[in-house]
């Protein structure tokens, strides 16, 4: 005995087509929180000198929210208050001193999901100056971490 799935096409033809209109009006929108260009004095980095002087991080961080009831109800206190993620960035960047910016960005991350119950989240930390002999704008980590 096989199990074949059935198309899209025959799923349409049982329910009909007006059951799937309204099953796509009634899901919820999926929502992604973008903040980009976070600056921060931070003491990061391989060298003790990048970790005694600190040097200045770039964030970028996005995330996507299973649910946001902002979508349907346009009120404040049901979405993410974007100056709150900016802190919590600050916190995980600033608390304590790690050698290697794929470290500090899953710091970050874990910390967005635990705070704000993210599904996934993508970090990205950039040094605008960063500590090698050659010409460079910018090197940067970014790290993708799913719930």
């Amino acid at each position: 005995m096989t199990w074949e799935r059935e198309t899209d096409d025959e799923f349409e033809d049982e329910l009909g087509d007006d059951a799937l209109d309204e099953d796509r009006e009634n899901a919820a929108p999926a929502v992604t929180v973008e903040i980009a260009g976070l600056s921060l004095y931070t003491r990061h980095g391989v060298h003790a000198a990048e970790r005694e002087l600190g040097q200045r991080l770039v964030f970028d961080v996005s995330f996507e929210l299973a649910e946001c009831d902002a979508t349907v109800t346009d009120r404040i206190e049901d979405t993410i208050n974007y100056g709150e993620v900016c802190e919590q960035v600050a916190l995980a960047a600033q608390e304590r001193s790690y050698k290697t910016l794929e470290r500090l960005c899953t710091a970050v991350a874990d910390r967005l999901i635990g705070r704000f119950g993210a599904e996934s989240v993508r970090v990205k930390a950039a040094k605008p100056e960063p500590p090698i002999p050659l010409p460079v704008d910018e090197v940067s980590v970014e790290v993708w971490k799913e719930a």
